[in-house]
């Protein structure tokens, strides 16, 4: 899920982006969900007769693109007992083909100027390229060959579970917030997967093997569960004659129907309290669930984005200038909305006292903000700065094909549409006081969240 953009970087690793394969680089930061709008808003959408999703996002300034393979497989799709599955496989398709063996894929792209990577999330699965658009087909080419023809053999799983097990070590199990966060997932979605950690629990993981991973691979890494997303120095002739040539004679497969998940109501408020000697720095964090962009009634979720902003979205925030400026009671603070997701969303508050402060206390002076927009709308120039700072992210955003790219693909890939991207500044900006009031005081019920203090462990005196 996406945290605000001052919280702690390992927490967003560790908990959202569950990095990418041993054969890829370094791992890059998760596309954000605000949507942006292409140039001139020419977005043309076509199907290959495999049933891959193709979508083309022309943008000439430079003569590189921006492919991104989208497939709508995550870890809700992971089996009972095999949680961190989509995961693993993220980086499984980094291991090769017969064709193209070990860590090749990469090696290849790298020696055709660009660059490419993947990450997981519990709704899809993305990989990309960024290259010269002369050298698209190579990168459409090494995508279709590693959808059909990927090596599972049995070193591999053995070596990329070693991997993926290395990897939780490093980003969740030996960083307290990243662990904090876990438990509050699986706190705050009861039986629902988002309540498991993309990246798995231990055990779990341990239990993959050769079968797990073909059976996996066999019925959700298919053409006809993909959508193909290419941004660029393109048009879409050139798209669609590489599309057919490179993707079209891929087969289309059987695939594992995806679960409709439904949710208990929750009794009461969770609470947690995580103790800890490698703690450095205490922690006041919230999760509540609340309705997602797919689930929202109209306008609702832009409500909520709005009022993430106004609470603390920046350093103009209430949350912020409040606690940190005025107050100086917390270090930082802030808070952020995640609406792209299948099923529920997730409104996030955090904060970080100042020495001395007390965690109880600093809950109540956030309790306090959030109250006050749930009894009476922001003021007029208050609402009209935080929309606008919204919608002016967006427009920025236009500048980076990346963001293009991501902004269709993760709307698509959880049930929204080309329209739902291009219309969302405009929906932004038709977002009333009365509407981010009703929605603080409808979405914002402890009964739906999970409230934590991360302390660190006192010395004994």
């Amino acid at each position: 899920m996406r945290f605000p953009k001052a919280f702690v970087a390992g927490v967003v690793a560790a908990s959202a982006f569950c990095g990418a394969s041993s054969g890829a680089p370094a791992p890059a930061a998760k596309p954000k969900s605000t949507p942006v709008t292409a140039q001139d808003d020419k977005v043309f959408q076509f199907a290959l007769q495999n049933g891959m999703q193709v979508l083309v996002i022309p943008d000439h300034r430079a003569p590189v693109v921006t492919e991104m393979l989208w497939f709508r497989v995550g870890s809700v799709d992971d089996p009972p007992g095999v949680s961190g599955l989509a995961h693993f496989f993220e980086h499984m398709m980094f291991r090769g083909t017969k064709t193209v063996p070990g860590d090749q894929f990469s090696k290849i792209v790298a020696r055709n100027g660009g660059e490419d990577n993947a990450f997981t999330t519990h709704d899809y699965t993305c990989f990309y390229e960024q290259i010269a658009k002369d050298r698209l087909r190579v990168a459409m080419g090494l995508e279709a060959d590693r959808i059909a023809n990927l090596d599972l053999s049995d070193e591999n799983v053995r070596t990329e579970r070693d991997v993926v097990m290395e990897e939780r070590r490093m980003r969740t199990d030996n960083d307290p917030q990243a662990l904090l966060v876990e438990q509050m997932h699986a706190a705050l979605h009861l039986s629902h997967p988002y309540g498991r950690p993309v990246i798995g629990w231990p055990d779990d993981i341990r239990r993959i093997g050769r079968t797990e991973a073909r059976d996996f691979y066999l019925h959700h890494y298919a053409p006809n569960n993909a959508v193909l997303i290419v941004a660029g120095d393109v048009t879409k002739e050139d798209v669609r004659t590489a599309a057919e040539a490179e993707f079209g004679k891929v087969q289309a497969r059987d695939l594992t129907p995806r679960w409709d998940f439904s949710q208990p109501a929750r009794l009461g408020e969770t609470r947690l309290v995580a103790t800890r000697g490698d703690v450095k720095v205490p922690l006041f964090l919230r999760f509540y669930r609340v309705p997602s962009y797919p689930e929202a009634k109209p306008g609702e979720a832009e409500a909520l984005e709005t009022l993430a902003q106004l609470v603390g979205g920046d350093a103009s925030s209430m949350l912020y200038k409040s606690l940190v400026v005025d107050r100086k009671i917390a270090i930082s603070a802030g808070a952020s909305y995640d609406g792209y997701a299948r099923d529920d969303g997730e409104f996030t508050v955090y904060a970080v006292p100042r020495p001395g402060v007390r965690l109880d206390q600093l809950e109540q002076a956030v309790d306090a903000i959030l109250k006050a927009y749930m009894a009476t709308a922001p003021r007029p120039d208050e609402l009209e700065r935080a929309k606008t700072q919204l919608v002016a992210s967006a427009t920025y955003q236009r500048d980076s094909q990346f963001e293009l790219a991501s902004a269709y693909g993760s709307a698509l890939s959880v049930g929204l549409t080309i329209d739902d991207v291009q219309e969302w500044p405009a929906r932004i900006k038709a977002v009333t006081g009365d509407a981010v009031k009703r929605a603080a005081a409808s979405d914002l019920d402890k009964r739906e969240a999970v409230s934590a203090y991360l302390k660190p462990l006192q010395a004994p005196k």
